[in-house]
């Protein structure tokens, strides 16, 4: 099989074969045109990198964690015997994570996480869509051919478009107990954020994200779960402070640049441009051709063209973002809520306009919920499996964030200071 390399920051060379490469489809190509940060370039200007680049190198961490896995002896012992993999097995659904990897973010809107506020409300749930709802609804549409009739597939995988969004969204009604894989796509320890915290911090040109990443890669194993007794991923018990190291590069990568005052700030601007531009809300997946047709240059077009009459256009164009006035701890007491009640009152009383913003993040779970929410898991020499936070007296002790801040309009921020004593 023809094999095909294309340069990438991060990793040097990341490759493909003809079948990957003949995904050259519109609707892939679109996430040159979505921004992996939004306007987080606002605040740090090497921030434009964009989704696509970033699902190639999820496509090849995805890649080389597999890889790892497989190569061992032991843990394709696991494989084999608790899931009833073969080497045919084991190759197609290789071939499987790298097309949904390469294919999970198809469903972002525009400048990314920014635009998640205005997801259109799932009537069947009763909660707002996400973009992996959008995902699936693009590969199993407008990919199916694509997917399922090159050549490759059909003479050696049988791949068929479901499955590939089967293993994004976790279905396991389609894949059975090869959704296993899906801790390779979302999860605490998934290929997903394993990238992005490498390429962000590359991009933005700070070490807060970064990690050993080759040698978690190396020291990841399966195991069997004493309770459920299911196959879990998880890492070699000589590879727990590279695990614990991932989760610390995440808390300070948020900490320190996604939830920054001033991105946050142009974060609230670029939402309520996007309910300008869009009236309500994103068309949603029933709608996908009109949710296709969205990217970045779209909302920059109306930005431009609307700033002289738009207060958030014209706040983006000139950078007359909005301003702190005041920012309570990240893990605030409850003093800071009754501080934050009285500035608000001030303001109030004062007629100045403001907003409030809260920057909220868990950066590990340690309440089971869903497959993306299973702990790290560490396995020992004799194949027993304890959590991450059996071992990590950090991570054992990490709380939620909850840092309040209030912001004013620029040309009320020193009004806004006297009057808070500032």
């Amino acid at each position: 099989m023809k094999s095909y390399e294309i340069r990438d920051p991060v990793y040097g060379f990341i490759s493909f074969n003809e079948w990957e490469k003949k995904i050259d489809h519109p609707d892939f190509q679109r996430l040159r045109r979505i921004r992996q940060l939004g306007l987080t370039d606002m605040v740090y200007p090497g921030a434009t990198h964009t989704r696509f680049e970033h699902s190639l190198g999820v496509m090849h961490l995805a890649t080389l964690i597999y890889d790892s896995i497989v190569s061992k002896d032991a843990n394709k012992k696991i494989l084999e015997e608790s899931v009833g993999y073969n080497k045919d097995g084991l190759g197609k659904d290789r071939q499987l994570i790298r097309l949904s990897a390469l294919l999970h973010d198809l469903g972002h809107a525009p400048f990314s996480h920014a635009s998640e506020e205005i997801m259109p409300k799932n009537e069947r749930t009763g909660k707002l869509y996400k973009h992996e709802d959008y995902t699936s609804v693009i590969i199993k549409d407008s990919l199916t051919d694509v997917i399922e009739n090159h050549q490759i597939n059909r003479t050696n995988y049988q791949i068929k478009a479901e499955e590939v969004a089967a293993l994004i969204e976790g279905n396991a009604d389609i894949l059975g107990e090869r959704i296993f894989w899906k801790v390779l796509i979302s999860s605490q320890l998934d290929a997903d954020r394993g990238d992005y915290l490498l390429r962000d911090s590359h991009h933005i040109g700070v070490k807060y994200g970064i990690y050993d990443y080759l040698r978690l890669i190396n020291t990841l194993a399966v195991g069997i779960d004493p309770e459920s007794e299911e196959v879990v991923l998880g890492v070699d018990e000589g590879g727990w402070h590279v695990a614990e190291s991932l989760i610390i590069s995440r808390y300070q990568m948020f900490t320190q640049v996604y939830f920054h005052k001033t991105r946050r700030a142009y974060d609230y601007h670029l939402g309520e441009v996007l309910k300008s531009y869009l009236v309500s809300s994103l068309p949603p997946p029933e709608k996908i051709d009109e949710f296709m047709k969205l990217s970045d240059f779209e909302i920059w077009n109306f930005i431009i063209d609307n700033s002289s009459d738009n207060v958030d256009c014209d706040a983006i164009l000139r950078r007359k973002h909005i301003r702190e006035v005041y920012s309570t701890s990240e893990t605030p007491k409850g003093e800071a809520e009754e501080k934050k009640k009285e500035i608000e009152t001030s303001l109030d009383d004062e007629g100045i306009w403001y907003y409030e913003d809260e920057a909220k993040g868990l950066w590990y779970k340690l309440i089971e919920g869903g497959e993306e929410d299973r702990e790290v898991m560490i396995i020992d020499k004799s194949g027993e499996v304890a959590p991450l936070h059996s071992y990590s007296s950090i991570v054992n002790n990490m709380g939620e964030m909850k840092q309040i801040r209030i912001y004013t309009k620029m040309e009320d921020k020193e009004k806004a200071k006297v009057l808070l004593g500032g």
